[in-house]
């Protein structure tokens, strides 16, 4: 399987969100990015998704 995104890189999704950096990775699963990201109070989040839902961020 060919890698399209790195760990350490920032992306979003496809249709807007905001700007999160690639942490780690599960290629086990459906849902195999695991990404991190402040929100507006300074929250740290970590999400997962579907690589086909992220795009780079530049």
């Amino acid at each position: 399987m060919e890698a399209k995104f790195r760990k350490g890189q920032n992306v979003k999704q496809e249709f807007g969100g905001p700007i999160m950096k690639i942490i780690g990775f599960e290629p086990e699963l459906i849902e195999n990015v695991i990404t991190q990201w402040e929100d507006d109070e300074g929250t740290i989040i970590t999400g997962k998704f579907m690589d086909s839902v992220l795009i780079p961020a530049n």
